[in-house]
């Protein structure tokens, strides 16, 4: 017996893939997180043009093919696609509603995925503003650090048009292990600030816990291990228990980009009325941490604090 296969629908997403990379992109933010994102994006075959203010970034995408310009406003003109991937909400809105900013270079047609993790509000502000020029907008914050960067594994929760988000949705996963559409313009970023508070309420459970057993005289990696398989186990823990227990604090994520995240998820948690006494607990942690000098930390030094409020050290 001989099988009959259709080939259209192979076909049709083949020609929509060469189709899409066919599209140039632009990409703004080469930091931590764009600069491995935006190598992810070469390695798939797109075309992009990138910019920042770190020239060696720039410098080592130029390397691999990638074309330069110097404002937002040029690559605007170029791209059919700008992404960003930014520190805070005025920094996207300076690249996007700024001087020389995407929307005086924005044309028709123009999709602008912002990446960074800013205020749901800050969202809705410059979305209303391009969408007058006929440029559709994704909040599309990320999960998952450096390292999930470094790979492609993050996590993408994008808010937008469904319309617009299967258009794009190609170009986030091959910067992904995940994308997942959340709602409208926004959602992408409250569910981004949902993450963060999961994330710090974790780190300092894991650290009080630590120091407990310290404290109490058994061994924290010992601890560790017990629990890792239970239902306290977590991504957060065989993430962040190692280098707690290595006492590598160097940044996959730093504490003052996390104060960032609670202090947006205070505001909209005081906009929406919804308490979050915990998320407010852990900030002035941070913001203790901060003042001790340690900002430029990872955020899981956030064992640091309970250490300096017991007298105590841990150690393997």
């Amino acid at each position: 017996m001989i099988r009959k296969y259709n080939l259209v629908p192979l076909l049709i997403k083949k020609f929509v893939g060469v189709k899409l990379m066919m599209k140039k992109i632009g990409f703004i933010g080469l930091g931590i997180m764009g600069k491995p994102m935006s190598k992810n994006l070469i390695k798939a075959g797109y075309q992009l043009i990138v910019s920042d203010f770190n020239k060696d970034a720039v410098s080592e995408l130029q390397q691999l093919g990638a074309e330069v310009e110097t404002t937002p406003k040029a690559i605007a003109e170029k791209a059919d696609i700008v992404i960003t991937m930014l520190p805070n909400s005025p920094n996207v809105k300076a690249v996007a509603l700024g001087e020389n900013g995407l929307i005086e270079g924005a044309r028709e047609g123009l999709i602008y995925v912002d990446m960074s993790s800013i205020a749901p509000a800050a969202s809705q502000e410059v979305y209303r503003a391009l969408i007058e020029k006929g440029v559709e907008m994704l909040d599309a914050p990320v999960s998952g650090g450096e390292p999930k960067a470094i790979d492609g594994t993050i996590s993408v929760m994008v808010g937008g048009k469904k319309e617009v988000f299967e258009e794009v949705k190609d170009v986030l996963a091959a910067m992904a292990g995940s994308v997942v559409h959340v709602g409208e313009i926004g959602a992408g970023n409250v569910t981004k600030l949902a993450n963060q508070v999961i994330v710090a309420l974790n780190i300092a459970a894991v650290s009080e816990a630590f120091v407990l057993a310290q404290k109490a005289g058994v061994n924290p990696e010992a601890v560790y291990q017990a629990i890792r398989g239970g239902l306290a186990g977590s991504t957060v823990l065989d993430a962040k228990a190692p280098m707690m227990l290595d006492r590598n604090f160097n940044p996959g994520f730093r504490i003052n980009l996390h104060i960032k995240d609670l202090t947006n998820a205070m505001e909209t948690s005081h906009e929406f009325g919804s308490p979050a006494p915990l998320t407010a607990a852990v900030l002035e942690m941070m913001y203790t941490l901060k003042s001790d000098g340690h900002e430029f930390d990872d955020h899981s030094s956030l064992l640091k604090y309970y250490e300096k409020l017991a007298n105590v050290e841990i150690s393997r």
